[in-house]
């Protein structure tokens, strides 16, 4: 399993176009990918899922990869958020 923790830095959060996005990188790969916002974790996979969090700008996310390409799959997220100016990474916590 690897996790990160990001900050939310977009000023609207991550709303309905952001959230496509992640998804859409998300579902390209193997793993299960998960996200997390004030202790409530949806499958990444999920715009339906994602768009429930509301998450706003200044919110400190964790995204979790658990599966056979889960190194890949968080890099690839990680590398989504910092190019579409949605979040800047904290730390990678496992």
């Amino acid at each position: 399993m690897v996790e990160k923790v990001f900050k939310v830095i977009d000023k609207t959060g991550i709303h309905a176009r952001p959230a496509t996005i992640l998804v859409q990188v998300a579902s390209k790969y193997n793993s299960d990918v998960s996200l997390e916002y004030h202790g409530k974790s949806v499958n990444l996979k999920s715009i339906m899922g994602v768009m429930s969090l509301g998450i706003p700008e200044g919110a400190e996310i964790k995204i979790e990869g658990s599966g056979s390409d889960e190194e890949q799959v968080i890099e690839a997220i990680s590398e989504a958020m910092v190019e579409e100016g949605l979040a800047k990474e904290y730390r990678k916590v496992k």
